[in-house]
């Protein structure tokens, strides 16, 4: 195995299932946030993980307890699966972590992917909405009926570049779900936004209220800090030159 190839390990009984949804961590967070929020709110059960060797190397843990940065949750009943991916995906290992998804994907027997993801890009009010890039096959299966506008021109990059692709190839419904995101992570308001658009187009029932709790909480606590560095800069002396 090379120092870039990445594999999947899948619980002998996992469910098939219909979805497999994606979230890593990236700008903003909003995609993590969103799949890690399913898991939460539907109690999803574990059924496998990547293995990535390579740099960085991470192992997260919560009260000292450990776990796999990359992992693989199914919900059953709703038939949907998802992979919260807490490792940043470096550029070379883009390709092989698709695989390892794709891979994923054929295992659960799934009929389509969807990725989530949010993109750093200058937008207005009107723009806090979420878009799609999507293959011509997941578009006639899952957007034809919703009002989710697509992205204009531009460039995937990185995982989502290499599972829109593979999409292409081999002619499994495959889509990105984005939505502009904010430095000050997590961007818990871009994740509503996508688990909206998933929630529209694969009937995914997700009470959205505590995160938005959360996202309100967030945007009060960084106009704050923004309205005590205004209140300090004006309270600073003005520097007067007029002596020199």
């Amino acid at each position: 195995m090379s120092p870039d190839d990445i594999s999947v390990v899948l619980s002998d009984d996992r469910p098939p299932v219909d979805t497999l949804a994606v979230g890593v961590s990236e700008y903003g967070l909003a995609g993590l946030t969103a799949v890690d929020y399913l898991t939460d709110q539907h109690s999803m059960r574990e059924i496998g993980h990547l293995r990535t060797p390579g740099p960085p190397f991470i192992t997260p843990f919560e009260n000292g307890t450990p776990r796999h940065h990359t992992r693989l949750y199914a919900d059953e009943e709703a038939s949907f699966a998802v992979v919260v991916g807490e490792r940043f995906v470096l550029p070379a290992q883009a390709g092989s972590l698709a695989e390892a998804v794709a891979t994923a994907g054929r295992k659960l027997d799934v009929s389509n992917i969807t990725m989530l993801t949010g993109v750093p890009i200058a937008h207005g009010p009107d723009d806090h909405a979420p878009f799609y890039i999507a293959t011509p096959a997941y578009q006639e299966a899952y957007l034809d009926d919703t009002d989710i506008r697509p992205m204009g021109n531009g460039f995937l990059e990185g995982l989502s570049a290499e599972l829109v692709a593979r999409g292409i190839d081999d002619e499994r419904p495959t889509g990105v779900f984005t939505t502009p995101t904010h430095p000050q992570a997590p961007d818990a308001a871009a994740a509503i936004r996508l688990l909206t658009a998933l929630q529209e187009t694969h009937a995914i029932e997700t009470d959205t209220g505590p995160l938005e709790a959360f996202a309100a909480n967030i945007e009060a606590h960084y106009k704050a800090l923004a309205e005590r560095m205004e209140a300090a800069n004006t309270d600073q002396p003005s520097d007067d030159r007029m002596y020199m």
